[in-house]
């Protein structure tokens, strides 16, 4: 296996839908392709120019990958996902940190993730990265449809 910085850092376009969703699967996040992870909608988010979608290869195959969006003030971290062979190598730190090299060309100042409260993981990975754990902040939604 490569070591983690010959890894190619590439922004995904439209035209990776499917290694995107093919990656997600693997790495056993939700995916909703009928509603919100549709590829429509996934066109239409990059369009938005309020998102990028970043991408770590190895050679064709896409390891690791995140969306960073962002509001003008907050960036926001979403769907870091890396395949199970490439875990614990830096992939998932090296995504975090390309985000956040985004966001302050920006000038956004803070930077977020949300984060299940079982996923010890993803809770771990991110107190390393220097977020805190926000236990007065309640994350509410209201979805039009349950795929949303």
């Amino acid at each position: 296996m490569p070591e983690t910085d010959r890894l190619e850092e590439r922004l995904l376009s439209a035209a990776d839908y499917d290694r995107l969703l093919a990656l997600w699967e693997l790495a056993k996040l939700s995916v909703r392709p009928a509603g919100r992870d549709s590829r429509e909608a996934f066109a239409r988010q990059l369009a938005s120019q309020m998102q990028r979608v970043i991408g770590l290869w190895d050679g064709p195959a896409l390891v690791g990958v995140v969306i960073a969006t962002h509001d003008s003030r907050r960036g926001i971290i979403n769907r870091l996902a890396v395949a199970p062979a490439y875990r614990r190598r830096g992939v998932a730190q090296r995504l975090i940190a390309a985000c956040e090299a985004w966001f302050a060309s920006l000038g956004i100042e803070i930077w977020s993730a949300l984060i299940e409260r079982w996923n010890d993981a993803s809770l771990a990975l991110f107190a390393a990265a220097g977020y805190h754990h926000h236990l007065d902040i309640v994350y509410v939604s209201k979805r039009v449809r349950s795929d949303a």
